[in-house]
C-alpha cells in the first residue's frame, strides 16, 4: 500500500479522539507555564501510541520530548497549548496540539521504512511575550539533533509563509510617594503621572518609527484609590520590528519615552523582563513548497477565500504580521509555520469569537487537514534528495 494511504489511515483511526483531545484542551485554557492538563493529556496519547516520552523536560514542568522511528532525519514537530487570559483558546492552541499528535502519530506509522524519527515538543507559554517555551528549550538542549522543524497554526485563511516578526515583551514599573491628593499634593511623588508621559511620548513617537514596527500596551496597575497620590504604577508593553536587531533600535526609543516619565515626576523607573525576545521567522522556502503541495492535495487554497474579500485585501494581508517563538527555532535549524484557515472571518485571532471558532465544524476539518499535510511533507522531505542531503549535512 502507498505510504501516505498508511498515514491517512491510521490518522482515520485516531480521528475521534484528536478532536475529543482538541475541544478537551479548549474547555480546559491555560495559561503559559500552567499548562498542567493539556501537558498531560498529549503526553498520555503519545505514550500509548508507543513513543519514548519524556515529561518536565529543560526543567520545565509542562514541557515534554516524545519520540517514535529510529531514521537518520530526525524532524521535529511542535505542540502548544496555551491559552491566552480572558478569551481562552483565541489563538487556536488546542488546534495545534490535536494537529502535532495526529502529525506525528500518522507519520510514525511509516516512520522507519521512511527513514525518519519523529520528535514532538511540547513547548509552552508561546504567548507571553518573553522567554517562552522555545526559547528556553533552545537554551537548554531541547532542538539538538533535529535536522528541521515544523507547526501549523489556526487563522482565519491558509498562509503557506506568513510575515512573522520579531517581538518582546517588557514590565514597566515606576515608584512615587503617596500622599493626600487634596490636602497635601506637595507632598507626593505621582507615578501614574509618569505614565501618562511615558505614553503621551509614545505616541508622539509613532509618527518617527518604521512603518514595520509596533508598539502596544496595557497599564496593569494605575493606582489605589483617587484621594491618595499613587505611588506605584505598571504596565506591560510589547514591542516588535521585522528584525531582531530593528526592534533593537526601536527599544532605545522607546525606552527614553518611558525615562521621560521618570525625569518629569521624579519616579524612580524600573523596566524587567525583554531579555528574552522572540525572533522573526525564517520559512525554509523548500519545506514551504512541499507543504504547499501537500495541503493543496487536500483540497487546501493559499488564495483569499471568497468570504474573507470583503476584509482582505492583497495589501492588507501584505501588512499582516504577528510573533512567536518558533522564529527563534526557525533561526538555528530549518523550519515552516503555514497557517491554516478555519472559515472565521470576520473573526480574527486573539477575540473571543475566534475562540469560538476553534470547535467548529471548519476547525475539524483543519485539525484534519494540518496533520495530514503535515505527516505527509515530513514523509516527502525524507524522500526528496536534495532536501535531504541539505538537512542531513546540518549534523
Amino acid at each position: 500500500m502507498d505510504a501516505k494511504q498508511v498515514a491517512r489511515d491510521r490518522l482515520s483511526a485516531t480521528r475521534k479522539s484528536l478532536l475529543e483531545l482538541s475541544r478537551r484542551i479548549h474547555a480546559h485554557p491555560e495559561l503559559g507555564f500552567e499548562e498542567e492538563k493539556a501537558c498531560g493529556w498529549l503526553a498520555e496519547v503519545l505514550d500509548q501510541a508507543g513513543f519514548a516520552v519524556k515529561t518536565g523536560v529543560c526543567d520545565l514542568p509542562t514541557a515534554f520530548s516524545a519520540t517514535a522511528g529510529h531514521g537518520p532525519l530526525n524532524i521535529g514537530i511542535m505542540a502548544e497549548y496555551d491559552s491566552l487570559p480572558g478569551v481562552g483558546h483565541a489563538c487556536g492552541h488546542n488546534l495545534i496540539a490535536a494537529m502535532t499528535v495526529g502529525a506525528a502519530l500518522a507519520a510514525a506509522k511509516v516512520a522507519d521504512d521512511a527513514g525518519l524519527t519523529i520528535t514532538v515538543l511540547g513547548t509552552p507559554a508561546e504567548e507571553i511575550g518573553n522567554a517562552g517555551g522555545k526559547v528556553l528549550m533552545l537554551e537548554r538542549g531541547a532542538f539538538k539533533g533535529l535536522h528541521a522543524a515544523m507547526m501549523v497554526h489556526p487563522a482565519p485563511m491558509d498562509m503557506l509563509q506568513p510575515k512573522i516578526i520579531a517581538a518582546s515583551m517588557f514590565d514597566v514599573h515606576y515608584t512615587g510617594k503617596e500622599a493626600h491628593a487634596s490636602a497635601f499634593p506637595e507632598l507626593g511623588i505621582n507615578a501614574a503621572d509618569a505614565l501618562t508621559i511615558a505614553q503621551t511620548s509614545i505616541g508622539l513617537l509613532r509618527q518617527h518609527i518604521r512603518q514595520t514596527d509596533r508598539i502596544h500596551g496595557i497599564c496593569t496597575h494605575g493606582g489605589d484609590a483617587p484621594n491618595i497620590v499613587p505611588a506605584y504604577t505598571s504596565a506591560r508593553y510589547i514591542i516588535r520590528g521585522e528584525t531582531v536587531q530593528a526592534m533593537e533600535e526601536l527599544r532605545v526609543k522607546v525606552r527614553r519615552c518611558f525615562e521621560a516619565g521618570a525625569l518629569a515626576t521624579g519616579s524612580k523607573l524600573e523596566i524587567k523582563g525583554g531579555d528574552k525576545p522572540y525572533a522573526e521567522m525564517r520559512h525554509d522556502a523548500d519545506m514551504a513548497e512541499i507543504y504547499r503541495r501537500n495541503a493543496e492535495a487536500l483540497g487546501r487554497s493559499f488564495d483569499i477565500p471568497a468570504k474573507a474579500r470583503a476584509f482582505v485585501t492583497p495589501e492588507t494581508a501584505a501588512r499582516f504580521s504577528a510573533s512567536t517563538d518558533m522564529g527563534n527555532v526557525s533561526l538555528l535549524l530549518p523550519a515552516i509555520h503555514p497557517m491554516i484557515g478555519i472559515d472565521s472571518f470576520p473573526a480574527v485571532n486573539h477575540q473571543p469569537e475566534f475562540t469560538a471558532h476553534c470547535v467548529s465544524p471548519a476547525a475539524d476539518q483543519a485539525l484534519w487537514d494540518g496533520a495530514l499535510a503535515m505527516a505527509w511533507t515530513m514523509m516527502d522531505m525524507a524522500t526528496e534528495p536534495g532536501l535531504r542531503q541539505r538537512l542531513l549535512a546540518r549534523h
